[in-house]
């Protein structure tokens, strides 16, 4: 195993010729893809990795400037994919991974037949024109509760970004994950996710993008998909889902699953 397999804790399972690669959001590890997973190893060879700063990766990794910006991921992502000598693939990203992904793919088309992504967007604050869903003193009072009490604001974050009750496993799940960051890395990671702006590189991103929301989505409001789709320099399409929250892969599994299958199966027509 080489050193980026080893500090992303890669995983290959299955086996197939068409590759896809699972990127998870903010507070997640690759755990966040177990319900979807079963599904794919038959017919395909699944790569799952945890981003730098998750639970489970060694945290004297992280390097605070690199993982400043969202370039530091997309440059992990290729440096995955170039390790593992994968020549194309199908990359489905969650939340924060989704952009990623776009990112990755401008500089390395070739390596991307096209991405899924599930609560992507590419500014979560409101600006002139663009409904991203946060104010500036909204996501201050959010780092500031990070700062002064990291479990008890995984506590309180948790069942509003699932967007179920307490008891829910996936809330329980989400916990756990949230919980498993170092305090000070979660901060970092949350604000230079939180704080970023990456609508200047939409028209950049030529491969195929699959856009796949919730209905009801406390980080990403229904019409940042819309925005999404109408930014791309590429082929995209929307579906919105019946399904509640920023984790619905893990909270709506019934309803997001065979979604995803759909999306992973069958290319936009054009």
């Amino acid at each position: 195993m080489g050193i980026v397999e080893e500090a992303h804790n890669v995983r290959v399972l299955g086996s197939g010729e068409r590759i896809i690669v699972l990127g998870h959001g903010f507070g997640t590890d690759q755990s966040v893809w177990k319900h979807l997973i079963p599904h794919l190893v038959e017919d395909h060879r699944v790569i799952l990795y945890d981003n730098m700063g998750a639970g489970p990766t060694n945290p004297e990794y992280f390097d605070f400037d690199r993982y400043s910006t969202l370039e530091g991921y997309a440059y992990d992502v290729l440096a995955i994919l170039e390790e593992l000598q994968v020549e194309s693939c199908i990359f489905v990203g969650h939340s924060v991974s989704a952009i990623v992904g776009a990112l990755a793919s401008i500089t390395r088309p070739d390596l991307f037949s096209k991405i899924v992504m599930i609560s992507a967007s590419p500014r979560y604050l409101n600006d002139v024109d663009y409904y991203g869903g946060f104010e500036q003193e909204d996501l201050d009072q959010l780092f500031e509760a990070m700062r002064s009490n990291y479990k008890a604001w995984c506590a309180g974050f948790a069942p509003l970004a699932v967007g179920g009750d307490m008891d829910s496993v996936a809330v329980q799940e989400f916990s756990r994950t949230l919980f498993n960051m170092r305090p000070d890395i979660a901060l970092s990671v949350a604000q230079t996710i939180f704080q970023s702006d990456m609508r200047q590189f939409l028209s950049l991103v030529t491969v195929p993008c699959h856009i796949v929301q919730s209905m009801k989505d406390l980080a990403v409001p229904v019409v940042v998909s819309e925005y999404l789709h109408t930014h791309f320099g590429g082929h995209s399409i929307v579906e919105v889902m019946a399904s509640d929250g920023h984790l619905p892969q893990l909270s709506s599994p019934d309803i997001v699953i065979p979604v995803l299958l759909r999306h992973i199966r069958f290319d936009i027509a054009v």
